[in-house]
């Protein structure tokens, strides 16, 4: 499996995330379009069959190396964490959280299982 192949599901993480982040810019989630949720839920299915199809065939392929920089990368994105408090306390009245966090979550779930497993190169 090539490593371009490897990237689609970080490319589609990405593009997922943006259906949260505006989620939490509106006051009022009922004043987006239908079709934004649809896309929401579209691109995170997509999101989770490319995750489960790079898990497959690539989990046999991992070595220590890889196994080492997935653990490098997951300490790193575990700080998100700590962003996501500092935003919290710092604009969380701003923030529509009930449009916004079961999103970020699950995203967050699905990026940290997969680099701690060395799935994503």
């Amino acid at each position: 499996m090539s490593r371009h192949a490897c990237r689609c599901p970080i490319v589609a993480f990405v593009i997922s995330t943006a259906f949260p982040v505006g989620a939490c810019i509106v006051e009022d989630t009922a004043t987006l379009p239908r079709v934004w949720g649809v896309l929401d839920v579209t691109v995170a299915a997509i999101l989770a069959g490319l995750a489960i199809t790079v898990a497959t065939i690539a989990e046999p392929r991992v070595d220590a190396g890889v196994s080492e920089t997935a653990y490098r990368v997951y300490r790193v994105l575990l700080h998100g964490l700590l962003v996501g408090v500092i935003v919290f306390l710092t604009v969380g009245d701003r923030i529509n959280w009930s449009g916004c966090l079961v999103g970020f979550v699950w995203r967050a779930w699905c990026c940290s299982t997969r680099c701690r497993r060395g799935s994503w190169p």
